[in-house]
């Protein structure tokens, strides 16, 4: 998302966060919400372009969410009438700023109950046990799966476990990734809720456990290089065979044995 459209999300998301911090709990029913108006965007073109072109009419546009959202929550129709007033660079963005509310919501619900934490904490585990399981993480990757089975196939690995926030943002990472890969999606979602905590998330993966000595020098290196407080997530791969990798949103820091070996054979290559 770029330029209009990335300007209008700020404006919209800085609005809609006293919202969701004032329903408290009952932020997660307006997330499920918008996550139905995403999928409803998604199914229609004519929809998306009804909604997100300049030229329409506001009276229109607000008859349309009025429409779609007649038994919704106020606040949620309040919200997706503000979205469909913005102006957005493509169709598909609408959509897009749509999905970043609904997971705001979910995570503002999450914080309210005093969860956030604890989701956080579920997500990793989530992407850390799908670290050997190649052929779920194809799965649940693989547009030719319908995304109600995909989305069953995370229930199955959760089973009772896991809060409702988890549940419902796992799920939809697995039912609509929205071009995204299922483990992708939840990085996503784990660097808003650093976000909220003004913090950064980076996932060290490395060969042998870390002690504490070695995640406060990490940890206070990573803040010096990144600018802000970083929350360390670590994964232990003994396939690195030895240094780290550090990634953190788009940065990518690889110091690993193996990164090593491969940049000196393309070196030699070239």
């Amino acid at each position: 998302m770029q330029g209009t459209s990335r300007a209008s999300l700020a404006a919209a998301d800085e609005r809609w966060e006293p919202v969701v911090a004032a329903a408290g709990p009952d932020a997660l029913t307006m997330a499920g919400e918008l996550f139905a108006l995403v999928d409803a965007l998604d199914s229609s073109g004519s929809l998306r372009r009804v909604l997100s072109a300049p030229s329409a009419e506001a009276a229109v546009k607000t008859a349309v969410v009025e429409r779609l959202l007649e038994r919704a929550d106020p606040r949620t129709v309040t919200a997706v009438q503000d979205l469909v007033a913005s102006r957005w660079s493509r169709e598909r963005d609408l959509a897009e700023a749509t999905d970043r509310l609904a997971v705001d919501a979910a995570l503002g619900a999450a914080e309210a109950g005093g969860e956030l934490d604890t989701v956080d904490e579920e997500l990793f585990t989530i992407q850390r046990a799908l670290a050997g399981q190649r052929e779920l993480r194809r799965m649940l990757h693989d547009a030719a799966v319908p995304g109600e089975v995909r989305a069953a196939l995370i229930d199955t690995l959760l089973g009772e476990r896991g809060t409702a926030t988890t549940r419902l943002l796992t799920r939809r990472a697995a039912a609509a990734p929205r071009g995204r890969r299922f483990v992708a999606r939840l990085g996503d979602v784990a660097d808003l809720i650093a976000e909220r905590r003004n913090r950064r998330v980076a996932t060290v993966t490395v060969a042998a456990p870390l002690d504490g000595a070695q995640r406060r020098r990490l940890s206070g290196l990573l803040t010096r290089t990144l600018g802000r407080e970083v929350q360390l997530n670590v994964i232990v791969d003994p396939a690195v065979v030895g240094g780290l990798r550090v990634q953190s949103g788009a940065d990518v820091i690889d110091a690993t044995v193996l990164a090593r070996i491969a940049d000196a054979r393309r070196r030699l290559a070239g």
